[in-house]
């Protein structure tokens, strides 16, 4: 197929779903936000490895810059890497992780611009980032935090609740995971299906659009 076949076809593509799906429905809106929690219990509940494969499939559709894509992760689910962890979490956090059928490791590679060339071919940007390092890092910051929030919403799309956690020793967490590598931990997420007798309150306020957004 050639490049102009492909653009062809993509430009349909878009066409073709917005004919097709005009929103998500209020069901949906529920499960992804206005019903979803930051859990911290958590059902005794087999959590497929399939299930977690397909919710990172789906976050890496939503867009970051020049396409770096620089979210990486760690799944942590045997009794070893659990062991791992724990000394790197605050104690607040020690229960609600040990009991999750799995925690991820959201991190970032500060090397992401190295993938570039093949991530995005349209043309080499690369140079700008090996010439810059702090600026490299600082993309790969805000790029990968922008995946970790889409790996939260294909989470919860797929049916699982999360419990975001920011709780932890960065330092130790990238020395027990990351040591060797440019590879540097973001946040972390419980992953399961929720107890809700973990909540211990209500669902708290949200800023106002008023407050939160100036029309110009």
């Amino acid at each position: 197929m050639t490049d102009d076949a492909a653009l062809e076809r993509a430009r349909a593509a878009v066409d073709a779903l917005h004919r097709r799906v005009a929103r998500l429905d209020d069901n949906a809106l529920d499960l992804i936000f206005r019903e979803g929690r930051n859990h911290t219990k958590w059902q005794a509940r087999d959590v497929p490895e399939a299930l977690i494969r397909e919710a990172v499939a789906l976050a890496q559709f939503g867009p970051t810059s020049a396409n770096g894509q620089p979210m990486r992760l760690v799944l942590v689910r045997s009794k070893e890497a659990k062991e791992k962890l724990k000394p790197t979490l605050v104690p607040g956090n020690v229960d609600k992780t040990m009991s999750a059928p799995w925690t991820l490791i959201v991190a970032y590679d500060i090397a992401y611009w190295t993938r570039m060339p093949t991530l995005y071919p349209i043309r080499d940007m690369s140079a700008m980032f090996k010439d810059n390092l702090p600026f490299a890092e600082e993309h790969g910051t805000r790029n990968g935090t922008l995946q970790g929030a889409y790996l939260i919403i294909a989470l919860r799309a797929v049916g699982l609740d999360v419990g975001g956690m920011s709780g932890f020793n960065r330092k130790a967490v990238d020395e027990a995971f990351f040591a060797g590598t440019t590879v540097r931990s973001n946040f972390l997420m419980n992953v399961g299906y929720a107890d809700s007798a973990g909540l211990t309150y209500a669902r708290l306020p949200r800023v106002a659009f008023e407050d939160m957004a100036t029309i110009q």
